[in-house]
């Protein structure tokens, strides 16, 4: 499935990218290099997916110490806040910075425009990679090496010399993808004016259809997730794979603040206020306009509910596509488990305008129109980016099972499918939840691979928000935002009262 869903695809548009009326030609190729505009678009790429990252990683990594390892009150709370623009499309948080600017006149909307309004607004979308991340990677540290170090050192030393150089793998784990994240993101450039590289192959295959400099614009896109994941297999995955949580008897120190605790708090709370709360709320007044939710709902009912549809449906398919993917990854049942926990990061990685080309390359054809022509294009494209997540999250959650479980019922004579229904799938039903949840929210945020590839009459909830941004009001634009971001957290509020409800 990960075969025919990614790989063949981009295998398929790199070689129609060389082939010019039957004849092999690298014309597309030439005309990039030999142009200046995409080593422009080169350098506007890469500063702006550096100084993300480094935005990102200088915030994320206090607040992830602050939320997992003090005293701050609220640290769980405010984390879910920050996660907050993570759920959403980006560009739903650009509207957002446009329209609080829009009410803030003394500080103008001018600078929103170009390169710092594209570090402001993916800063506080992807933050939340690297505050969770961290969180969860501190979570594995030995508490008794912490222990140990406090009895000669303060705990400022203590993290400088031991706890962050433990996590360091996962932070950088973190800030890698933050970079990828950045690099293939195309709509907030889009919305902010500023060229990338993303902007231009999506620009030149949905504005001039010209297939072939599509593609080679989006080759250096893949050439950068490449030499990444080369990164990450060589540097980070021995170490990462190898984590686990400390048990429950062995939890670490908590650190105190003191005096400074309120402070922190005040910090903290404006510091959320500025890049969750605020823009947030902007919105939400913005959308209160009068009959703007009934406009909304009259101009993309339709593609809210094909939304939804879609993304439960593309959830369930990950859900058990990645947990098979992480079964194999995790028993290392097969020799190549390695090289395809590699091709699940790596199509995660890719922007999805280069999956959407690739996906058209292969199927638009007479004879594969039975998919091309209806939704299972979509699901295809939502299988081929996002199972890394659920196969991942399937890793982590079958590396808490005892395995003399399953090795007892081996002994016993059931075969994989028996212990695996009965044994293994019940016992890791938590993790799978989180992995179905995580998929959904992500197939429902998608805009990259939707916008190339639905059918007409199929169009998303995003792709329709961002094709009335043209000429919508700002009210409906609201409207269609918060509406949005409400489908994407009311299901992780239900999930979270549940899972309070089974704990007690």
């Amino acid at each position: 499935m990960l075969l025919i869903a990614g790989l063949l695809p981009l295998v398929v548009m790199c070689a129609k990218s060389v082939s010019i009326d039957g004849r092999v030609s690298l014309a597309h190729y030439r005309d990039l290099l030999a142009s200046a505009r995409p080593w422009v678009l080169m350098t506007h790429s890469l500063v702006l997916a550096s100084l993300t990252t480094l935005c990102a990683t200088a915030i994320g990594l206090p607040l992830g110490i602050l939320f997992s390892k003090t005293d701050l009150p609220l640290g769980r709370v405010f984390a879910a806040l920050f996660t907050i623009p993570l759920l959403a499309p980006p560009y739903i948080t650009a509207v957002a910075w446009f329209d609080m600017l829009g009410k803030a006149r003394f500080l103008g909307r001018a600078w929103l425009f170009g390169l710092p309004g594209c570090v402001l607004v993916l800063t506080s979308t992807f933050l939340p990679v690297v505050i969770l991340l961290t969180m969860t990677y501190l979570n594995t540290v030995n508490p008794r090496l912490e222990e140990a170090g406090r009895l000669v050192a303060g705990w400022p030393r203590v993290l400088r010399q031991i706890t962050i150089p433990l996590v360091r793998p996962g932070l950088l784990l973190a800030a890698m993808l933050v970079f990828l994240l950045t690099m293939g993101e195309f709509g907030v450039p889009t919305f902010l004016r500023y060229d990338v590289f993303a902007v231009e192959s999506f620009t030149q295959f949905s504005a001039f259809y010209n297939f072939g400099a599509a593609t080679a614009a989006a080759i250096p896109l893949a050439l950068v997730t490449l030499v990444l994941l080369a990164f990450e297999r060589r540097f980070l995955r021995e170490r990462t794979c190898q984590l686990r949580p400390v048990s429950t008897a062995e939890r670490p120190p908590t650190i105190a603040l003191g005096s400074a605790r309120g402070w922190v708090l005040v910090g903290v709370g404006f510091l959320c206020l500025i890049l969750v709360i605020a823009p947030v709320s902007i919105l939400v007044w913005q959308s209160l306009s009068g009959g703007a939710y009934l406009e909304a709902f009259s101009r993309a009912g339709g593609s809210l509910l094909r939304s939804l549809a879609y993304a439960a449906l593309g959830a369930s398919l990950l859900a058990l596509l990645g947990f098979l993917v992480g079964y194999l990854i995790h028993a290392q049942a097969l020799p190549f488990w390695r090289t395809l926990d590699s091709l699940t990061l790596f199509l995660f990685a890719l922007p999805g305008t280069v999956i959407g080309i690739g996906l058209i390359a292969l199927w638009n054809r007479p004879a594969t129109n039975f998919i091309y022509a209806t939704p299972a294009i979509i699901l295809l494209g939502f299988l081929a980016q996002y199972s890394a997540l659920t196969s991942r999250i399937t890793v982590a959650a079958l590396g808490q099972l005892p395995p003399s479980m399953e090795e007892a019922a081996q002994v016993l004579g059931a075969g994989w499918l028996r212990r695996t229904t009965a044994i293994v799938a019940p016992l890791a039903k938590r993790g799978l939840a989180a992995g179905w949840l995580v998929a959904y929210i992500f197939c429902l945020r998608d805009m990259g691979i939707s916008m190339l590839v639905y059918p007409p009459g199929h169009d998303t909830f995003p792709v329709r928000i961002f094709t009335l941004m043209a000429n919508g009001s700002s009210g409906l634009i609201a409207a269609l935002c918060v509406l949005m971001l409400a489908v994407t957290l009311v299901p992780l509020g239900l999930l979270s009262l549940g899972w309070r409800a089974h704990a007690h």
